[in-house]
C-alpha cells in the first residue's frame, strides 16, 4: 500500500481506475461494426494530399479508414472542403477538418513564451470561440461531418448544438492532441462533453492508456509515430499491445524528421503530398507488424462517417 488509499476510493467511487493498469488488460470494447483498430492518416491538408493518400494505400494494399487535417477548415476553399468530402464519400474514409482559428495564431503574446505554449491551441474571448463555432458550421454545410477541437469551450458550445438540431447529429467530436487527454478523469470529461474520439498525448505508457481505456467507451487516438514538434516518438512494435489494451483505437502515423506544415497552402503543396504518400507507407510497415505479432486483430471495414 502507498498511503493513498482515500484518494484511491475515491477515484472508485467514481467509476474511474484507482491505479494504472500495469497488469494491461485486454479490451472488450470495439467500433460499432465490432472492429478493434482503425488506421488514420493525419496532416493531409487538401485535397491533393487526401487523393495521394488513397493512391498509396491502393499501391501498399491497406485499408484507411480516417484522414485527418491541422490546418484548419477556415484555410480551405469551399471547393477544396467539398472535394474532400466527396473523395471521403467515394472511399469510405472519414474526413476530419480541424477548426481554423486557434491562438497561436492570434495576436496574443502568451503563446510564444516558454510557459505558454499550451494555449496555443485555444479560442481567446468570445469573438474567437465564435469564429470558431463558424468555422464548424461552414464546415457541416459543405458536408463535413467530423470535427477536430481543441479548446474545451468550444467542445461545450458544440456538443449542446448537436443535442438540440443546430449541428448534425451524425456529427463526429475529435478531440486534439493539442488539448492533452492525461488521465481517466479527463477522458471522461470530454466524453461528457460530447466528444466522440479522443487523442491521447503522444508518450503515455500502456498501462496508462489501459486506466483510461477503462474509464471511457470513446474510441482512443494513438499516434504510432509522432512529428518531431509533438515528441517524435516510434512505437511500431506497441503496435499489437495498443490494439489489445485501447481497443476501439485509431492507429495514427505520422513522420519524424519532416518540416511543419501548418498552415498549409500552395507554397508546400509538394511536401504535403511527399510526406502524405510516406505516412501511409509507415502505416504499412504498422500494419504488417501487427499482423506478424497478433494476426487475429480485427480491422472494421469502414469509417465511422464521411
Amino acid at each position: 500500500m502507498d498511503g493513498m488509499e482515500r484518494s484511491r476510493r475515491s477515484l472508485s467511487a467514481l467509476g474511474l481506475p484507482e491505479r494504472d493498469l500495469g497488469e494491461l488488460p485486454d479490451s472488450h470494447k470495439r467500433f460499432p461494426d465490432g472492429a478493434q483498430y482503425r488506421v488514420e492518416i493525419p496532416s493531409v491538408e487538401g485535397p491533393g494530399p487526401f487523393q495521394a493518400v488513397m493512391d498509396e494505400a491502393e499501391r501498399h494494399g491497406i485499408r484507411i479508414h480516417r484522414i485527418s487535417q491541422g490546418s484548419g477548415m477556415m484555410l480551405l476553399a469551399d471547393a477544396e472542403i467539398e472535394q474532400m468530402v466527396a473523395l471521403g464519400r467515394e472511399r469510405g474514409v472519414e474526413v476530419c477538418l480541424f477548426v481554423g482559428p486557434r491562438g497561436g495564431w492570434d495576436i496574443g503574446i502568451q503563446t510564444t513564451s516558454a510557459a505558454g505554449g499550451g494555449a496555443a491551441a485555444v479560442l481567446r474571448g468570445a469573438d474567437q470561440l465564435a469564429y470558431g463555432v463558424e468555422d464548424v458550421i461552414r464546415g457541416c454545410d459543405l458536408g463535413v461531418r467530423s470535427v477536430l477541437v481543441a479548446d474545451i469551450g468550444q467542445l461545450w458550445v458544440l456538443g449542446r448544438m448537436r443535442q438540440c438540431g443546430d449541428l448534425p447529429p451524425d456529427l463526429e467530436i475529435k478531440a486534439s492532441i493539442s488539448m492533452p487527454t492525461a488521465n481517466p478523469a479527463a477522458a471522461r470529461v470530454l466524453e461528457d462533453l460530447g466528444v466522440t474520439t479522443i487523442n491521447l498525448p503522444i508518450d503515455l505508457t500502456l498501462a496508462q492508456m489501459a486506466a483510461i481505456r477503462a474509464a471511457v467507451d470513446a474510441p482512443l487516438d494513438v499516434y504510432v509515430e509522432s512529428a518531431d514538434d509533438f515528441g517524435g516518438v516510434v512505437r511500431y512494435y506497441e503496435i499489437p499491445a495498443l490494439v489489445r489494451v485501447a481497443a476501439p483505437v485509431h492507429l495514427k502515423f505520422t513522420v519524424r524528421n519532416a518540416p511543419s506544415l501548418y498552415p498549409s497552402g500552395a507554397h508546400l503543396a509538394d511536401l504535403a503530398v511527399a510526406t502524405a504518400r510516406e505516412r501511409v507507407r509507415r502505416a504499412a510497415i504498422g500494419l504488417s507488424m501487427l499482423r506478424r505479432h497478433y494476426p487475429e486483430a480485427k480491422a472494421g471495414p469502414g469509417a465511422m462517417t464521411t
